[in-house]
């Protein structure tokens, strides 16, 4: 079974800096598109960033110039790069992968930022 396993999520202070982790099992990121979704209280999932096998990525304009996806395919490893964050990023992040027109999630990791 594929299994993607979130890490690097916490508190951290406006303005500071995260970087969360997905580990891949059971799959091989290099034909798989991948993304960061994130979830906050009462709202509905939305997409963060997503990229695909090609490399080409897609950003919301909220978070473009401060957030940067990147994998590392030989680790099966995605990473999303958090900077300048504020209040308004609090949500918990979920990893998606989607091959063979099959969805895969993460069970995601919190992530405060306080001002």
């Amino acid at each position: 079974q594929v299994q993607l396993v979130e890490s690097g999520g916490g508190l951290v202070l406006a303005g500071g800096s995260l970087r969360l982790s997905c580990v891949a099992s059971g799959m091989s990121f290099s034909s798989a598109t991948m993304a960061w979704y994130r979830q906050a209280p009462g709202k509905q999932r939305e997409v963060v960033v997503q990229i695909t096998s090609g490399g080409s990525t897609n950003y919301a304009d909220s978070v473009k110039g401060r957030f940067t996806i990147s994998r590392v395919s030989a680790k099966n490893t995605v990473y999303l790069q958090m900077n300048s964050l504020k209040p308004e990023d609090t949500a918990v992040y979920y990893c998606y992968a989607r091959r063979w027109s099959v969805d895969y999630w993460g069970q995601g990791t919190q992530v405060t930022v306080s001002s």
